[in-house]
C-alpha cells in the first residue's frame, strides 16, 4: 500500500471511528517518514489556516517556542521575509539587536520572546496573508514540529494530504 492509500486509510478510521491523540501522532509520524515536504507543505497549510485549529499568529508563536535556535532563525527570516520593506523596518524593531537589514542571527533568534513572534505573524498576515502559504512549506521542513500543534492540526494536514492526492 503507498503513502496516498495509507493516508485515505488512516482518515477515513479517524472520521468513523475517532482516535486517539498518541494514534494520530503515530500515525502522523509514519506519514511524514513516507512523505516528502512538497507532499506535506499542503497539509501542513491547510493546519495552519483552518478555523479548527487556534489563530495563525498564535500557532506559528507555539512552534517557535517548541523550535530548536536554527528553526527559530529559519521561522524568522521566513516571516520577515514575506512582508514589505516597510514592514520589515518596523517589525525589525521589536527584534532585539535586530538591524534594518540584516537576516536575523541565532544571537537575535535566542532575544525574541513568543509575545513579539505572535505579533510579527499577526502585522504580516494582515498585510500579506500567503504568508501562511510560507510558514506551512517552511513547516513542510520540520514536520515533527508540528505535532506540538496537537491532534487537530495532524488530521487536518493529513486529511489535505489525502484530498491532494484524489
Amino acid at each position: 500500500m503507498g503513502l496516498l492509500e495509507d493516508v485515505r486509510t488512516l482518515v477515513a478510521q479517524y472520521v468513523s471511528h475517532g482516535g486517539s491523540p498518541q494514534d494520530v501522532a503515530s500515525n502522523f509520524s509514519r506519514v511524514v517518514d513516507a512523505a516528502d515536504a512538497e507532499a506535506l507543505s499542503p497539509g501542513i497549510t491547510e493546519a495552519l489556516r483552518s478555523d479548527k485549529t487556534p489563530p495563525f499568529a498564535q500557532m506559528v508563536s507555539e512552534l517557535f517556542t517548541n523550535a530548536s535556535p536554527d528553526q527559530k532563525v529559519g521561522m524568522l527570516n521566513a516571516l520577515l521575509g514575506s512582508a514589505s520593506p516597510e514592514l520589515q523596518a518596523t517589525l525589525r524593531s521589536l527584534i532585539p539587536g535586530a538591524g534594518p537589514t540584516a537576516s536575523i542571527s541565532r544571537t537575535h533568534a535566542e532575544n525574541v520572546s513568543p509575545d513579539v513572534v505572535t505579533t510579527l505573524a499577526e502585522k504580516v498576515e494582515e498585510h500579506n496573508p500567503r504568508v501562511i502559504d510560507r510558514m506551512g512549506a517552511f513547516y513542510a521542513h520540520h514536520p515533527t514540529l508540528v505535532k506540538t500543534l496537537g491532534s487537530a492540526a495532524m488530521m487536518i494536514a493529513m486529511r489535505k494530504m489525502a484530498e491532494r492526492r484524489e
